[in-house]
């Protein structure tokens, strides 16, 4: 058997790589409800602001640190990719605001269903919005997914309108990031979309600092340590995620997808001991059904493809 090339042995460490970078992202995700329930009393507009604010402060660290400022500039001279990450950023704004919001009000179990149908929405917009072409299995993945949405409607007797809103945010926002392509790298594109959504951050602080009160620095060092720590636990993870999408397939991306949402559901049942009625774990199931038809038929799909070359 001939020994493999420097070339091979370097896309394959490449790949492991990829692989780690990827699988840390969705690990630090999983845990992430567990970092934001530490930040009581801070309610979840107070939290989504400083999250903003720290993040865009610690981006022009980063690129005052790699000297990538040219990067940046860059972008403003592209006016259709510059107006598509301010659509970015007010999708991830919806998100991160409905996410902590479902975190902080016990329903941490929801926002991990709507992660948990993230990739079946995905497909959903690739018919509605790409007009591409499904197939057969992918078709009843989308079937099971609405029968488990159905189910935990009528049974359980709650609209999942959390679950729902991350799924369409996020499966939009992936949609955006799509569009602006490579032309806009990972800490240049996350410096943006902080960017636009600052002076939606400021008028939220100062209401709530009129209103209710800010938080930092109001309930001692350590909580306004964890509250100032905002920034970097959230562009660590979006920056562990790009490095990793770069260096591996889709088809392993959507295979480690589901390591955030399996551990987001463990914490929610196991740890805070949110409720979880019979109709729900039904609905659970429908959706875990639906993935697995989905993830098998992306495997064999991307085995055709690379034996049709």
């Amino acid at each position: 058997m001939p020994a493999a090339s420097g070339s091979e042995l370097h896309s394959s460490r490449e790949r492991t790589l990829g692989g780690v970078y990827a699988f840390s992202a969705y690990l630090l995700w999983g845990f992430m409800p567990l970092y934001f329930l530490q930040l009581v009393p801070t309610g979840p507009w107070e939290i989504v602001a400083w999250r903003i604010v720290l993040s865009l402060g610690f981006c022009a660290l980063l690129l005052t640190l790699t000297r990538t400022w040219a990067r940046l500039a860059a972008i403003f001279r592209q006016p259709r990719v510059l107006g598509l990450t301010v659509i970015a950023g007010l999708l991830i704004y919806v998100n991160w605001q409905v996410f902590i919001y479902g975190a902080l009000s016990d329903q941490v179990i929801e926002t991990s269903l709507g992660y948990f149908i993230n990739p079946i929405a995905t497909v959903l917009l690739a018919v509605l919005v790409l007009h591409e072409r499904l197939r057969a299995t992918q078709w009843v993945a989308i079937g099971i997914a609405a029968v488990a949405v159905l189910v935990i409607v009528i049974g359980y007797g709650a609209f999942p309108w959390i679950a729902l809103t991350l799924a369409a945010s996020f499966g939009v926002y992936g949609l955006v990031k799509k569009k602006v392509g490579p032309s806009v790298d990972a800490v240049s594109g996350l410096t943006l979309e902080t960017l636009w959504l600052t002076p939606i951050a400021t008028i939220v602080l100062v209401v709530v600092g009129v209103t209710e009160g800010l938080t930092m620095g109001a309930n001692g060092w350590e909580h306004a340590v964890l509250l100032g720590l905002a920034g970097i636990v959230t562009a660590i993870p979006l920056l562990l995620f790009a490095s990793g999408a770069r260096r591996v397939s889709l088809t392993t991306i959507g295979l480690l997808q589901f390591v955030a949402p399996v551990l987001q559901f463990i914490i929610g049942v196991w740890l805070l001991h949110e409720p979880m009625p019979v109709e729900r774990w039904i609905g659970f199931a429908l959706v875990w059904v639906a993935l697995i038809v989905l993830t098998v038929d992306s495997v064999l799909h991307a085995r055709r493809a690379r034996a049709a070359r």
